[in-house]
């Protein structure tokens, strides 16, 4: 069984084995998925309460809050403030991950290439077609390039994923900008696409000359060829735990209602350019206090307790400053029915 099998598995037992299952449930984005399958399966054994967490992407996250089937979504993308308020839901971030490209190149290691923001813009949109492009071998001077068509393997799915790196491709790209713009789902100019962050990550690992975009942990637990990136300050980083939290590093998490702060392309010359939180959404009055109630108490413990596990998953813990202002928020905003704080009940 492999990390990401086990992972699974672990987020499955922790989700069938508590009183709690039924009625503790999330659906939303995969990029986060490796990790709340961990903290899942952690608070399970600590608790007795588990976690049932589907990982079917953002967009649909978003709809299964919206449509009150789940106690909270989960996205990538978050939703601006007109949006939470016509809908009545909170939203805050609960973790940091990054999103690296991947590639399956025969003789390639993982770093081996480099990538700019204006080299993938260009492969996403068509014009750069095979691996030995000028484009490419110009950033890539010493790598023996093959002559073969670069396969694009791309999200199928309404994507936070997507909407990542397609806000940092229109940030980099004028050309990308204009033509296939950002979003969870974008018209995409090329390339073959793929359900959730394992359905992009088996298809690069399984199609030789292609390429593709998936969470670092999936990257690495699928044993994919990672590159490097150059970054805002036009240096060459890894990506590594140091390089996210750079980018992370300068964030004002309170310049944006609902913590909506996005981070591509941060400055830095340490600096990772797709770094990203990832965000949760639940509703102010929940149709479930209880089930809210236990939900918040889930997350605050994630904030207290799970940064560790976080870091061992490559993903980047909010700060204190942020899990303690996001509490507060808590306090203030999620209540019952008479107007108690849901997060006293979570206590």
């Amino acid at each position: 069984m492999n990390l990401m099998k086990a992972i699974v598995a672990a987020g499955l037992v922790a989700a069938s084995t508590s009183a709690f299952a039924a009625d503790i449930t999330g659906a939303g984005a995969t990029f986060p998925f490796p990790l709340y399958s961990k903290w899942a399966d952690a608070y399970k054994k600590e608790t007795g309460n588990g976690l049932n967490y589907q990982s079917i992407g953002s967009g649909a996250g978003i709809k299964q809050i919206q449509a009150k089937t789940v106690t909270f979504g989960a996205s990538d993308m978050p939703l601006k403030p007109e949006h939470l308020e016509k809908d009545g839901l909170i939203q805050w971030p609960q973790a940091m991950g990054a999103l690296v490209p991947v590639v399956n190149l025969e003789g390639i290691k993982p770093g081996e290439l480099v990538f700019s923001g204006e080299l993938l813009g260009d492969i996403y949109l068509g014009k750069v077609k095979t691996w030995n492009d000028p484009a490419i071998a110009k950033l890539n001077p010493k790598v023996k390039l093959p002559a073969d068509a670069i396969t694009v393997v791309r999200r199928s799915d309404g994507s936070g994923t997507t909407f990542i790196w397609t806000d940092y491709l229109s940030k980099i790209n004028p050309e990308w900008k204009a033509k296939a713009g950002s979003g969870t789902a974008v018209e995409w100019p090329t390339g073959v696409g793929a359900k959730g962050n394992e359905g992009v990550a088996g298809n690069v690992s399984q199609t030789k000359n292609s390429i593709g975009y998936v969470e670092y942990a999936y990257a690495k637990q699928n044993k994919l060829t990672h590159t490097n990136m150059i970054n805002k300050d036009g240096k060459s980083v890894a990506p590594t735990s140091a390089t996210f939290q750079a980018a992370a590093a300068s964030a004002d998490w309170n310049s944006v209602p609902g913590y909506g702060v996005l981070l591509a392309n941060q400055p830095g010359a340490e600096s990772w350019p797709m770094t990203a939180p990832t965000w949760i959404l639940m509703y102010k009055k929940p149709q479930d206090p209880a089930a809210a109630a236990e939900a918040l108490k889930f997350f605050a413990w994630a904030y207290d307790k799970g940064g560790k596990m976080a870091e061992d998953l490559d993903y980047i813990p909010m700060p204190k400053n942020v899990a303690d202002s996001v509490k507060k928020t808590w306090a203030a905003e999620v209540k019952d029915a008479s107007g108690k704080p849901l997060s006293a009940m979570a206590r």
